[in-house]
């Protein structure tokens, strides 16, 4: 059966963001992620993950100016060094979270650098990043976006993950599959998640339309994930999706799951 952690960027939104992990816990997460740690102090984390025994699962790399609509740095040729200062900011988070994976986020192609460049540059900064976090232990991800929520991403589909993957050419280097932004991309979730489960080291989920819980779109969940079990998969599935009208009114597609997995055990 998969392993769910909540999202508490998008989950339990009702509170503020440290007193989440509490509610993440009494939901019956064991896993927590988020997008950026940055703006807390390590130490506050660290002391509520510990204070309601959590794993910290996942973060990002720090990923510009996120408020003015920057997704991410990594494909911009002008700020290497600052990406670069980035990744030593993210590996020091993990190491202090004992969090695994830090996700990089490649960013919108910026005005006047055309495709190549913004690839070059992006391969050439991941190289360095993968070599960075194997040496903390940590494992480098890429994710596509869907370009109708983010116009402009750069990195938009898995078969350009996989081939930036390739270019770059490190055994640290791995791919997290969004079903959201896959489904809108591309589709056909289950035998994309098959044919590259190996690549595949964290995989986040929403509905779609609405990017809401499972069950109030067009996603088969109750499919899915017995496809990801079938592949034998063994990370978190992240739950990374706005709750339609409240996070604990929303956690029935949870509770079911978990009870027809235990049931067939």
């Amino acid at each position: 059966m998969p392993r769910f952690a909540a999202n508490l960027t998008m989950l339990f939104g009702e509170v503020a963001f440290l007193d989440r992990f509490a509610l993440a816990a009494r939901a019956g997460f064991s896993g927590v992620e988020y997008l950026s740690p940055y703006e807390y102090d390590k130490r506050e984390l660290r002391q509520r993950l510990d204070e309601h025994r959590l794993t910290q699962v996942l973060h990002n790399t720090p990923s510009g100016n996120w408020s003015s609509g920057e997704r991410g740095i990594a494909c911009h040729p002008d700020r290497t060094l600052e990406f670069a200062e980035g990744v030593d900011r993210a590996v020091d988070y993990a190491e202090s979270l004992g969090c695994p994976l830090v996700n990089c986020l490649a960013g919108v192609r910026p005005p006047g650098v055309d495709e190549q460049e913004a690839r070059e540059t992006l391969v050439g900064n991941l190289k360095r990043a993968a070599s960075r976090l194997a040496a903390a232990g940590i494992a480098l991800l890429i994710e596509p976006i869907n370009t109708r929520d983010v116009p402009g991403f750069f990195l938009r589909t898995t078969d350009q993950a996989l081939e930036i993957i390739q270019a770059v050419g490190s055994d640290n280097l791995f791919l997290q599959y969004d079903v959201y932004h896959a489904q809108i991309m591309e589709g056909d979730l289950a035998t994309r998640i098959d044919r590259h489960h190996a690549l595949i080291r964290h995989i986040q989920i929403a509905d779609n339309p609405g990017r809401h819980e499972p069950g109030t779109g067009e996603i088969n969940f109750d499919f899915l994930f017995g496809a990801i079990d079938r592949t034998g998969y063994r990370g978190w599935v992240g739950c990374e999706y706005r709750p339609a009208a409240g996070t604990e009114q929303g956690l029935g597609w949870l509770n079911n799951w978990t009870r027809r997995a235990s049931a067939n055990v």
